[in-house]
């Protein structure tokens, strides 16, 4: 007869298949929430956008967001709602819609708003599970949450060029059976949610401050991760709204060539994903944060001089250094403010879309008054800010 698991090996393996369902969703949630960038190409010539609208497209986008993110997490670190997640996709179902069909552009923007909202809803409460379900690996449950969404996001470029292209856009709205799906697989995690008791109400005054750092410190080390944010998504936000017009301008490419190209860069970044967290368990997520942001300098700094084939070589490279960062720097965070994980993977999920979504507005004016060869120049010296890393403390690791 097979040895009966124990009751702790029972629950690791629940907590992993938990894990590995929020990882999935991630994925899904950023499949869908990616088609809206993916399918600018289209957007732009079916109703004669600019690179100003294009960009004030994703403003509207990330800024619904990130607002409402760290909201939402501070409320849920108080009153846990594990059936919030469900409804976060319904949302996105809803903008998935709206832009398969909209008539305008005011339409289109109203579309992106409720993608937005439904990544606010979404972001802060999974993270929480995907903390929930580490079984101490913080850094590697991290990880793996957020290479789903990097997973995802990676996807939007060849289904906009493989489905969307051949199609046309109302075939966006075949994507709500993907959203449906996801609500399915949500509301099994939330009853695991709240059958594990993790849905009781916070006592209050029990969330407590760091207990080594002083207040001051902790400021200060928030403000140099908002910056590094700031670095990170700003130059990000070339890429996921304007690398294929890079490409297809500076290059002479094809829309489903280029789109192809984008591919390759967010997969690239999934996949560094997947190193940062786990990395940063085991050397230290300060080392992993410094490395990711400032040693990316020198490929970004050759892109905008590279021929085709280099660039697409850079572009692998600076995905594969620069994502791994974002989980390190989240993992970092809720470690400096414990007991507050929905807050702060709120805050630093919604700063991330708001970074992204302000330097795609900015990147676009920038684009229409100069060249979006030009962007990529100016953008390329942003990562040096990722040396303002070496100022912050240690914590949770040894110096």
């Amino acid at each position: 007869m097979g040895q009966t698991l124990s009751a702790p090996a029972r629950a690791g393996a629940t907590a992993g298949t938990v894990l590995g369902a929020i990882s999935v969703c991630h994925l899904l949630n950023d499949m869908l929430q990616s088609l809206l960038p993916a399918v600018y190409p289209i957007l732009k010539g079916g109703f004669n956008l600019s690179f100003t609208q294009i960009g004030m497209l994703t403003l509207t986008y990330q800024i619904t967001a990130s607002l409402l993110q760290p909201v939402i997490g501070a409320y849920t670190d108080k009153r846990p709602q594990p059936f919030s997640l469900p409804i976060g996709m319904g949302f996105s179902l809803l903008g998935l819609v709206t832009l398969a069909f909209a008539p305008s552009y005011a339409v289109l923007l109203a579309g992106a708003a409720l993608l937005g909202l439904g990544s606010s809803i979404f972001h802060p409460e999974s993270s929480r599970i995907a903390r929930l379900a580490s079984g101490g690996k913080h850094g590697l449950a991290q990880s793996v949450f957020q290479v789903g969404g990097n997973f995802g996001q990676s996807l939007g470029p060849l289904l906009a060029a493989f489905f969307v292209l051949s199609h046309g856009r109302s075939s966006i709205a075949w994507f709500a059976f993907v959203a449906l799906a996801g609500m399915g697989i949500l509301g099994a995690i939330g009853r695991w949610y709240q059958a594990n008791g993790h849905t009781r109400r916070k006592p209050r005054g029990a969330v407590a401050g760091h207990p080594t750092l002083s207040r001051n410190r902790v400021i200060a080390a928030l403000s140099v991760l908002v910056a590094l944010i700031f670095s990170k998504f700003f130059y990000l936000a070339s890429f996921t709204s304007y690398y294929a017009f890079y490409l297809m301008h500076r290059f002479h490419l094809g829309v489903q060539t280029a789109q192809i190209d984008l591919f390759i860069f967010m997969a690239a970044s999934a996949v560094g994903t997947v190193a940062g967290g786990p990395i940063g368990d085991r050397i230290g997520r300060k080392r992993v944060i410094c490395g990711s942001i400032a040693g990316v300098v020198p490929f970004t700094l050759a892109l905008p001089y590279a021929g085709l084939g280099a660039t697409i070589g850079l572009s692998v490279i600076i995905g594969l250094v620069l994502s791994s960062a974002f989980s390190a720097i989240v993992v970092y965070a809720q470690e400096l403010m414990p007991g507050r994980t929905g807050m702060v993977s709120g805050l630093f999920f919604g700063l991330a879309f708001g970074m992204g979504g302000i330097g795609a507005a900015v990147l676009g004016v920038l684009a229409d008054h100069t060249s979006i060869e030009y962007v990529y120049s100016v953008c390329s010296f942003l990562p040096l800010i990722g040396l303002a890393a070496a100022f912050l403390p240690h914590v949770g690791e040894q110096a």
